[in-house]
Parts: C-alpha cells; structure tokens; sequence
C-alpha cells in the first residue's frame, strides 16, 4: 500500500507519496494529472523518506541544493520512463527543448521517429515533480509552454535555479 503525507512548499502544498521504500510520487495539491485518491493511501508523515525529502526540498528552496537524493520509482510507460530518466540528466540552472529530448530519445525506440508533442506528453505526466525536473523543458523558442503544476510555478522552479532570459508564452 501506498503512503503519503502533505508537505508545505514556499510554492503551495505537495503530496509526497512513498511505495516499497521509493518516492513514487511529488505533485503540487490541484495540479494537472495530481492522484485524487491519495486520501485511500495511508497517512505516514514521519516517514524516513518524507523526513528526507522535506529537509531536501527545504534546502532547494533556499537555494542550497542543486541535485536531490532519494530513491525514487516512477511508475509509468516504457516511453514515459525513458523521458523522465532525461529529465534526470538536464544540469541544474539549464534548460533543454522537447525537440531536443525527443532526438535523444528517437535511439530508444529503435529508429522510429519521436515528436516532440509526445515527449510533452510524457514530462506532462512526471509523477514525482521538483524532483524530476520537468520545469527545466521549454518550448522550441525558449517559450514557457506549461507545466502540470502551473505556469507560475515553473516560472519560479527556473528563476530559483537562476535560468535567465525566460519567455513566458501561454
């Protein structure tokens, strides 16, 4: 069974969930593709992997750490896992395009061609947010196309990491 617990964010309030040892999930409360059963799950905020993120993303707030460590276990597709193990690899302060991952990821899939609408889809669906950074994905032109957890926060996420020249397109 699944655990959870809420984790207030200078950002709002998250749900952390944690299943066999593993951050599973890290959504913002209300964002897009967020579980709305984590009520069912059982309630465990003295979790050891709560208690470590919680003290991590207190120290990426206050901008004092760059890289999280916990052990983390995304649940989803072939493809989604693939995109998200990218995700992974983006520096701290940088940002990449969806086109741009969608050609990393075109090897994977044995030489078929992958969009970079499908990649959206799939950092779109990133279960475990911040930790996962999905907000270092932008648009073709640099453009802030969206984010599940809000354009406002994403705008934030980057400027904390102190990306510059920001284009904020809706």
């Amino acid at each position: 069974m699944k655990r959870y617990c809420t984790i207030l964010t200078p950002l709002g309030e998250m749900i952390a969930a944690v299943e066999q040892e593993h951050l599973c999930g890290l959504w913002f409360v209300g964002q897009k593709y967020a579980p709305e059963h984590f009520r069912e799950w059982l309630p465990d905020p003295d979790h050891q992997i709560f208690t470590a993120l919680r003290g991590q993303l207190d120290a990426y707030f206050a901008g004092q750490l760059r890289r999280f460590d916990l052990p983390i276990a995304p649940r989803g597709t072939p493809f989604q896992m693939a995109a998200w193990a990218l995700l992974r690899t983006i520096p701290p302060g940088t940002v990449t395009t969806y086109g741009a991952l969608a050609r990393q990821l075109a090897p994977e899939r044995e030489g078929r061609m992958t969009s970079a609408r499908a990649v959206g889809g799939a950092v779109g669906h990133n279960p475990i947010s911040i930790v996962i950074p999905c907000h270092r994905v932008v648009g073709a032109n640099g453009s802030l196309t969206g984010y599940a957890g809000g354009l406002d926060r994403k705008v934030a996420l980057l400027t904390l990491e102190n990306v510059a020249n920001l284009k904020i397109s809706i």
